[in-house]
């Protein structure tokens, strides 16, 4: 592989976005061009993004996001996650034998909480009509748009499962084979689903809020709400079985996405935001409060005293995920106690000067953690993405078993604008291989109430109408009291690590975001993944094979389980900031050769 060399940060006065596609990037800058705010940038860009990356997220899925509204001058969470249906219950899936929630199928569906998510955006921040903002990615759908290596890889990965157990999915996006990478791609199911909610919108008025509240109407109460419930109420084949869902049209109306405050943690001269704990957002603001009593600085760079150190702070709030984090409105989460200075000075004294291969939560408030029972130790495997290693179908079967939905992943967008507003948002779910395609819509659900465990007295315990706790995470910082950075990456349990080496070389080395995103990348699968089948990888820390054969040997010497990736495999972070001299910057992620960050 030809290395990359660390590019030049873009600048700008007018606006910035940096996103996982190009295409949504460019759309996005479009946006802002044309008066848009960073709001319609964001919602068209996100939009762009669930039709030209359906294996990495979709219009069925979720999309929590992160922003500083320069007209309020206040932070908000557009919480983008939906709660898990009104029959979804342990003793629901106990009654049909599982001992976990599978990781694709109708069963493993949430509230699909994206569309509302954008509307909210648009209704309470917005300035631009919905048409515009669905423009693009309606044109994306219609016309077409070049594949991208990965999801022709995951198309021809997944044709013959399509073909065997879901022929929605075989007729949209096989019929005629799996694509080439780079051949065009289209999905007029979806486009005219687009469509479809922008006629209902119209069709109520002129005024922009009314046709934002008609278009969240049509998906959750009207077509498409009736066309979701008709087809989980069929059974369809999945990795454990053949099930109908338990997703309602009635889950559907009784949900709306909501505006919530940020958790927040000053480190150095910067404060960083992060969501509520219904989603793993704090488990950075741990880490960051670990590391706020060492001298990162004086570890050096890109040195094995510096990865030892971070590795064991994560290892130490990952621990306390597990334990203590779950939907707020169901769980109580000491999150004050979590990211005190007094709890986070007695938990840095367990870092040592040897990996640690205990999964050790703490005891805030003198509480007695519970973790889950832990299913398995898997050897040898690895978690860098946003689910299960990718199958094709069930170990040990034939073309005619249920499909095994394999790997889906995430993407990430940050957009900044002229007028102060910047926002962070991490779409996902929905993917493609997740579920079987909904007829007529173009999209599927998703399956993120895999996150939810199947044992009582848990925080995260499944429960009726309760938030999986989910691993999408978006980031904002502030610095020197004003709003400064929005960054964030795909990559399920990865995105609360990867990031944070971004930050802490900026931020603690002072490298400049471009080349702090293109720092030599490492993390550790040393927890339960998040994902089914929830197992987990004791001691392991993946790192990027360029951080250097003396720094990894050192580091197995030091007891960790090193496991050696590409050059530049481990990381799609992208960012955007707003310095003091007005200039906006932004920086994307080169490992994937597909994000871009656009200036003007």
């Amino acid at each position: 592989m030809t290395p990359f060399t660390t590019r030049p940060e873009l600048t700008g006065t007018f606006g910035a976005v940096s996103a996982t596609h190009w295409l949504a990037a460019q759309s996005g800058m479009r946006i802002l061009e044309g008066g848009g705010n960073a709001f319609d940038a964001a919602a068209a860009a996100g939009f762009v993004l669930e039709v030209v990356e359906p294996h990495q997220n979709g219009l069925g899925g979720e999309a929590p996001m992160i922003g500083y509204s320069s007209d309020e001058d206040d932070v908000f969470v557009v919480c983008g996650q939906g709660p898990a249906p009104a029959a979804a219950s342990v003793k629901a899936f106990r009654d049909l034998g599982l001992e976990r929630v599978p990781g694709a199928g109708l069963l493993a569906a949430c509230v699909p909480a994206a569309f509302g998510s954008w509307m909210l955006l648009l209704e309470r921040y917005g300035s631009m009509p919905l048409r515009e903002i669905l423009a693009p990615a309606i044109g994306y759908a219609r016309d077409g748009f070049p594949a991208l290596a990965t999801l022709a890889t995951v198309l021809a990965q997944m044709e013959q499962p399509f073909r065997h157990n879901w022929p929605s999915s075989a007729a949209l996006w096989v019929a005629d084979g799996a694509p080439r990478p780079g051949q065009r791609v289209r999905n007029p199911e979806l486009a005219a689903t687009f469509r479809a909610l922008l006629e209902a919108a119209e069709a109520a008025g002129s005024e922009r809020a009314v046709q934002i509240e008609a278009a969240r109407r049509a998906y959750y109460e009207g077509f498409v709400a009736e066309a979701v419930a008709a087809f989980v109420a069929i059974p369809q084949p999945a990795p454990d079985g053949t099930h109908a869902g338990l997703l309602t049209a009635d889950d559907l109306a009784g949900w709306r996405a909501g505006i919530e405050r940020p958790t927040r943690l000053p480190y150095r001269d910067f404060e960083v935001l992060k969501t509520p704990p219904w989603g793993q957002g704090p488990v950075m603001l741990q880490q960051l409060a670990l590391l706020q009593g060492i001298d990162v600085s004086g570890l050096g760079e890109g040195t094995p005293e510096l990865v030892h150190v971070m590795t064991e702070c994560a290892k130490l709030a990952f621990a306390d995920r597990e334990a203590w984090y779950g939907d707020p409105d169901f769980t109580d989460v000491p999150l004050q106690t979590l990211l005190s200075a007094a709890y986070n000075d007695e938990r840095r004294q367990l870092i040592g000067d040897e990996a640690n291969l205990e999964l050790r939560p703490g005891s805030p408030d003198g509480r007695t953690p519970r973790l889950p029972t832990l299913p398995f130790a898997r050897a040898g495997a690895t978690a860098t993405s946003d689910g299960p290693e990718p199958s094709a179908t069930l170990a040990g079967g034939d073309a005619g078993d249920p499909t095994h939905a394999g790997r889906g992943d995430t993407v990430h967008l940050d957009v900044a604008d002229r007028f102060g507003n910047i926002i962070s948002c991490t779409p996902s779910g929905g993917w493609l291989q997740s579920s079987p395609a909904i007829p007529g819509l173009g999209f599927c659900l998703g399956s993120r109430a895999q996150m939810f465990w199947l044992e009582d007295g848990l925080a995260s315990t499944l429960r009726p109408r309760s938030r999986p706790r989910t691993t999408l995470s978006p980031s904002l910082a502030f610095r020197d009291g004003k709003p400064y950075l929005a960054f964030g990456t795909p990559g399920g349990d990865q995105q609360d690590q990867w990031p944070l080496r971004v930050l802490v070389y900026h931020a603690d080395f002072g490298l400049p975001l471009q080349a702090a995103v293109d720092a030599a990348s490492w993390h550790t699968n040393h927890f339960p993944s998040s994902f089914y089948p929830r197992g987990y990888d004791k001691g392991e820390l993946e790192v990027e094979s360029r951080l250097g054969a003396a720094p990894i040997e050192e580091l197995r010497l030091r007891g960790h389980s090193v496991v050696e990736g590409g050059e530049w495999s481990l990381g799609r972070c992208t960012a955007v900031a707003r310095t003091p001299d007005g200039f906006l910057h932004a920086a994307a992620d080169p490992r994937t050769q597909q994000a871009y960050a656009v200036c003007r």
